[in-house]
This record gives structure tokens, C-alpha cells and sequence, in this order.
């Protein structure tokens, strides 16, 4: 038991192709997180009530993991059967999603004060977004062979 768990803390972190796969994976669930968050937020810019920083901000995590897990649940289609796509999604690591959209949210504002999607702030959200969660998932792959394509 011990010499499995130390080989699961013990991994190369020099393997390309793992980083290639982990970040290929980190990329659809940015892609499906984003939507969802991005458009909570810009809703609550424009139109939406006035309600507070945290409220709006765990409204556009939790939209930001539901698409996250519909769009991967359509990718996955592809491969296997609906039933089997969604168990899969629904099956990929929340870890890895939450961080992704504590960074995104935390970058928002502490970047623009609130919950404000501007032109010059997207990108450093989706650079933290996909960052953030990255080594986790390259050691999820590496360590535990577990990825959601």
C-alpha cells in the first residue's frame, strides 16, 4: 500500500505527451466553464438584478461547471453512448473545475474590483482558469491514468 501511494506522489513531470493530453483536457473544460461564467457575469453586468460580488460570482461557478459538464457530455457523444458520455462527465474531477473557476472569479476581481467582464480582463482570466487546474490534471493522467477523453 505505501510503495503504490509513493508511486502515485512520485511521477515524471518531463512527460510531453501527458502534458499535451492533460492540457488538451484542460482546454475543453475551460472552453465549457467559460460559458457558463462568462455569461452569468455579463447577464449581471447589463441586465441581470443587483445583487452582491459572492452571490453573482457562485452563481457563475456553478453555470460555469454545468456547461462545463454539458459540453463534455456532447464531446464525449462522439466516443460512447449518451448514457456512458454523461456518467463521464459527470465523473471528471470537480477539483480540477473549481479551481478553474475560483481562479477565473478571483482574477475578475481582484482585476476589476466586482464581477465585470471587460475587454483586457478575459484574457488573464483564461490564462489562470487554464493554468490553475493544469498540474492536477497532468498528475491525475500521469498518476491515476484517469482522464475525461
Amino acid at each position: 500500500m505505501a510503495i503504490a501511494l509513493k508511486s502515485r506522489l512520485q511521477i515524471d513531470w518531463r512527460c510531453r505527451h501527458t502534458w499535451k493530453k492533460s492540457s488538451y483536457n484542460t482546454m475543453w473544460c475551460l472552453i465549457g466553464c467559460s460559458i457558463g461564467d462568462f455569461g452569468t457575469i455579463a447577464y449581471f453586468q447589463h441586465w441581470g438584478p443587483d445583487w452582491s460580488v459572492f452571490t453573482i460570482m457562485s452563481l457563475a461557478m456553478l453555470n460555469g461547471i454545468l456547461t462545463s459538464i454539458a459540453l463534455e457530455t456532447i464531446v464525449l457523444i462522439r466516443q460512447m453512448a449518451v448514457g456512458a458520455a454523461f456518467k463521464t462527465a459527470i465523473g471528471m474531477s470537480l477539483v480540477s473545475m473549481i479551481s478553474m473557476e475560483l481562479a477565473m472569479n478571483i482574477t475578475d476581481v481582484a482585476l476589476t474590483g466586482g464581477a465585470m467582464l471587460t475587454w483586457w480582463v478575459v484574457p488573464f482570466m483564461l490564462a489562470t482558469g487554464f493554468i490553475t487546474p493544469l498540474p492536477y490534471n497532468y498528475w491525475r493522467l500521469k498518476a491515476l491514468g484517469k482522464a475525461c477523453h
